[in-house]
């Protein structure tokens, strides 16, 4: 009766390591067709069951940008969303420079990554350009769809006074000298860090970077940001998260300008970052992302 007892107990251990696998399955990957005929890359990680959170990378990226957060413990209770923007990654690239000006074409992806994964309430965080994506996205659709969003070293505007001059840099970025072009996306990959990764993971970035629509990058400097839309008339929950190093996007004068639109949000500087705080000071950030959507999940 005992050695039943004990094998019953048994069994059910098992199954419950396997519904616990289940859960936290191997990433998956599908497509996903935005509005205007774009296909969409994306990807998931972390507990498939757990509250949604969609990463939207920066320029010259792809959802490899976020290995750091799909492999971090502090994150794994999570279901981790990423996709690689238009003109970026394995998505698609288009050439028609309307895809890439019109923010609303980037609000569009957003949206249908949002409902082609069935997230219910997500964050989204948003590196970068990936900011101006979720403003974007906040202008379209409003925030009834999301619980919150997180902005890292994020584009609020693309205002020279929030924007640190780079001009030659952008301008040899779109060079049609190939040697030109690839030199300034290698400078541009560097100044996003203040702490720069290891060598293969900086290799990687470049490589992101090579695989980028020149197209794309003549055009997206023009794209359009309804930042008052979007960011004023948000009523959910906004963490700004910038390094104080940042040589790329300049923290004091875009969080001033984002209270400006909308007093509620909320800002923290990492002292020791550049562009990117969660490569830079990961740890951190991961536990101040949880705590975020911790706070905002209705569960």
């Amino acid at each position: 009766m005992q050695r039943r007892i004990f094998f019953r107990h048994v069994a059910a251990a098992a199954l419950f390591v396997v519904a616990a696998a289940a859960a936290h399955a191997q990433p998956k990957q599908y497509t996903v067709t935005a509005p205007d005929g774009v296909t969409l890359a994306v990807q998931e990680a972390g507990n498939a069951d757990g509250p949604p959170v969609v990463f939207v990378h920066g320029l010259l990226g792809s959802h490899l940008n976020w290995e750091v957060q799909l492999g971090s413990p502090a994150l794994q209770r999570y279901r981790l969303i990423t996709y690689d923007l238009r003109g970026h990654g394995l998505s698609g690239k288009p050439a028609d420079a309307a895809a890439y000006t019109h923010g609303r074409r980037w609000a569009d992806d957003l949206a249908a990554v949002i409902k082609a994964a069935g997230a219910r309430d997500p964050v989204v965080v948003g590196w970068s350009l990936g900011a101006a994506v979720t403003t974007n996205y906040l202008a379209a659709y409003g925030d009834a769809q999301i619980a919150g969003a997180v902005y890292v070293g994020g584009v609020i505007e693309l205002d020279a006074r929030q924007i640190a001059p780079h001009p030659a840099l952008y301008q040899d970025m779109v060079s049609s000298d190939l040697k030109t072009h690839l030199d300034a996306e290698r400078e541009f990959i560097g100044l996003c860090f203040a702490q720069p990764p290891d060598g293969v993971a900086f290799q990687r970035l470049l490589a992101n970077a090579a695989m980028a629509s020149f197209d794309m990058q003549a055009a997206v400097h023009s794209m359009t940001v309804e930042a008052a839309r979007g960011l004023g008339s948000a009523r959910k929950p906004l963490l700004l998260i910038y390094g104080a190093k940042d040589a790329l996007v300049q923290p004091a004068p875009s969080i001033e300008r984002a209270r400006q639109l909308n007093p509620n949000v909320r800002s923290k500087v990492y002292a020791a970052s550049g562009h990117a705080p969660f490569m830079e000071e990961a740890d951190r950030f991961n536990q101040d992302l949880a705590t975020f959507v911790d706070s905002v999940v209705t569960r």
